[in-house]
């Protein structure tokens, strides 16, 4: 009965062992399909890229090319054409301003799609280069993500 019940223990030791380290052995795409199923607040990895976001205009930007604009638009015409050209120039180049201000403010972002355990898909935004790429398991709370 002591035998019986050793070789039992053994057999079960070696089961546990070998199932720990063919665990280890399994491919990523298998590893992450158990880290996904066990992880309710998991998602997929679909792609990360960079995107290019315009930034925000604003007085400075305005005031300049309305300036500018005026200036330029006071070289033209005599008269009451003078005043028109000026006026004119001032309001495109106050346009003109607040969109040069946009891109010279503007800034790259990363963008990583995640495809979440209900099939749906969310983006998230950082500055800097995250660490995960397409199909790891990413770790989502809230607006951020974590690498699993």
């Amino acid at each position: 009965m002591k035998k019986l019940l050793l070789t039992g223990l053994l057999v079960l030791a070696s089961a546990g062992s070998w199932a720990q380290t063919t665990n280890h052995a399994l491919p990523d795409k298998a590893k992450a399909k158990i880290e996904l199923a066990t992880c309710s607040t998991c998602a997929t990895v679909q792609s990360v890229k960079q995107e290019k976001r315009k930034g925000k205009g604003g007085i400075l930007g305005i005031a300049g090319g309305a300036v500018v604009g005026g200036l330029l638009g006071n070289q033209i015409g005599k008269g009451n054409g003078n005043t028109v050209a000026t006026v004119g120039g001032a309001v495109a180049g106050g346009l003109a301003g607040n969109e040069v201000q946009k891109r010279v403010t503007s800034r790259k972002v990363w963008v990583t799609t995640v495809k979440m355990k209900d099939a749906s898909m969310r983006n998230f935004e950082q500055e800097a280069q995250p660490p995960w790429v397409a199909g790891n398991v990413v770790k989502v709370a809230g607006t951020t993500l974590t690498k699993q």
